[in-house]
């Protein structure tokens, strides 16, 4: 593969000098960001993750802040999610549509106060969207990306090391509950959450020049643990059916199809610039669906485009994402199936780079 060439249009983070210390060995861009992917390798990454405790550089995580009297009214016109009984102190995986029900984005919000909130992104612009509707809509808000960067806690371990650090009252944080925790006289917020299904936390480094001390003090509390720079896994996130924003789902998907439906309250999201486009969808239902696929043979190479499903011959879906898994023994996959091929035990044909692979519908993602 060839390399990439760095500049300051690809922006570096806080946490960059321990990610390289760390030993990393591939990165990909998000959001104008670097984002690691392999330190070890993919599978002992993936086993140390599911045993251990990993500290990840999650920065490209922007965070769009929306702050001033309109600020609840403009994060109701992003998603068609309702957010009428969400309180201070509360997080919420949000979907992001356009004028057509598209997805924009699935970010978490983040709500600090009733005239504050975080939108912690995934990988889009999502910042110049918010800012045109804030300001063809004159609404009463700032809107702007602050120095924020999230570095997680992930693994079996996370919370002793969490622990070690800020304390044994971070045991009784609520999973997407946030709260106040200090370090070096610093207020972070720390959410119980993360990229992962293995447990965790995500911290919300609030300035830039606290994110090397804050690395260093993790990785000494954590040396008993077996703690190690890792990153989100491409193997874990497949199995536990965590959708990658630009990967399985883009703005030409709704997120009824990306099986993101319990996410739409249209009925009561009133404000939602999405909401009459969804409101049809929520009706009439999705012709395709976001599903788990399990495809025979040996390990596939990396999926770096869309892959048929076929059907005699005939095409019903496309894998967005594919990995060989060492606990399951196949290669899992997520894939976009219509409704006439979407049932569990359906048998398929995805077509790879290496050829044709027999392969089938799951009835849900491995873990």
């Amino acid at each position: 593969m060839k390399q990439i060439s760095l500049s300051r249009r690809l922006r570096r983070t806080p946490f960059s000098d321990g990610v390289e210390a760390a030993g990393v060995k591939a990165y990909t861009v998000y959001n104008h960001m670097l984002l690691p992917t392999v330190f070890h390798s993919l599978e002992e990454d993936y086993r140390h993750l599911k045993q251990a405790v990993q500290v990840w550089d999650v920065a490209c995580e922007r965070q769009v802040e929306i702050r001033g009297p309109d600020a609840g009214k403009l994060v109701q016109m992003l998603t068609p999610r309702s957010l009428t009984r969400m309180l201070p102190g509360q997080c919420y995986y949000v979907p992001i549509v356009d004028e057509t029900g598209g997805m924009l984005n699935d970010p978490v919000a983040v709500k600090l106060a009733e005239d504050r909130w975080w939108i912690s992104i995934a990988d889009s612009d999502l910042l110049y969207w918010v800012k045109g509707i804030a300001y063809g809509y004159r609404l009463d808000v700032l809107v702007d990306e602050p120095d924020i960067s999230p570095l997680a806690v992930q693994g079996p371990k996370a919370e002793d090391l969490m622990c070690a650090i800020f304390g044994e009252h971070i045991r009784s944080l609520r999973f997407f509950r946030f709260s106040l925790f200090s370090f070096h006289g610093r207020d972070l917020v720390i959410a119980r959450s993360g990229y992962s299904k293995q447990g965790g936390f995500e911290i919300y480094v609030d300035g830039s020049d606290i994110g090397m001390p804050l690395w260093h003090a993790l990785m000494e509390a954590g040396k008993s643990m077996d703690v190690r720079a890792g990153c989100p896994n491409q193997i874990e996130r497949i199995e536990s059916g965590l959708l990658s924003y630009g990967n399985d789902m883009t703005d030409d998907n709704t997120p009824h199809e990306c099986g993101l439906g319990r996410f739409c309250n249209t009925e009561s999201a009133i404000g939602c610039i999405g909401r009459d486009a969804l409101l049809r969808v929520a009706s009439e239902g999705p012709v395709k669906q976001v599903r788990a696929i399990a495809i025979d043979g040996p390990p596939v190479p990396a999926c770096d485009r869309h892959w048929p499903i076929l059907v005699k011959g005939k095409r019903v879906g496309r894998v967005s994402s594919a990995v060989w898994s060492p606990d399951f023994k196949t290669n899992v996959a997520i894939g976009m199936v219509k409704v006439t091929h979407w049932d569990p035990g359906t048998a398929v044909t995805v077509e790879t780079p290496e050829g044709l692979r027999d392969a089938a519908v799951q009835d849900g993602f491995w873990n």
